[in-house]
């Protein structure tokens, strides 16, 4: 059996804000402060969970961020995930690259310009990404690689056997 983790000492200040705490209208500080309080009854996790109706890794988690910050675990922080999983990889992004450089009706599109949730829409029907992605997780890839979307989209070219002579004479 684990050794049971508590939070340490309280001083008198931290005792009368999570006192306080406990008539919050804000759901999280209410909760956050019962686990520290409870804890510092020496309470154990397994019961300060049950007691509560969450999970006792919640309540070690909310008591080791404690014991590291103090009275900043009654503050909610980012729910934005720590780590991101990179969805393509630089081969993948080389078959995106493919992709752009190529028209949208290769692939039975009835467009001959790419957006971005089209590109994630092709990029997963042809097996590039392993799921569905959004058009944003998308451009942020493109963004890591050095990519503008902007610049993207003038990869584009025409079937059009006089595409680059009409082009150039546009742009000259």
């Amino acid at each position: 059996m684990k050794t049971p983790i508590y939070v340490r000492n309280l001083t008198e200040e931290e005792q009368e804000r999570l006192k306080t705490s406990l008539r919050s209208k804000d759901r999280f500080e209410l909760r956050r402060s019962q686990i520290v309080l409870a804890s510092a009854r020496k309470e154990t996790a397994r019961r300060i969970a049950r007691t509560l109706g969450c999970d006792d890794q919640t309540v070690r988690n909310v008591i080791k961020k404690f014991n590291a910050t103090g009275l900043d675990v009654l503050k909610a922080g980012s729910r934005r995930p720590h780590n991101i999983s990179a969805t393509f990889t630089p081969e993948k992004i080389e078959r995106l690259k493919d992709i752009l450089h190529q028209s949208p009706r290769k692939f039975g599109k009835e467009t001959s310009l790419w957006t971005l949730n089209l590109l994630a829409e092709v990029s997963f029907s042809e097996k590039v990404a392993e799921r569905l992605v959004s058009g944003e997780a998308i451009r942020i890839t493109l963004k890591r690689f050095g990519i503008s979307w902007k610049r993207a989209k003038h990869w584009i070219s025409s079937p059009d056997p006089a595409y680059l002579l009409k082009k150039n004479s546009v742009t000259a």
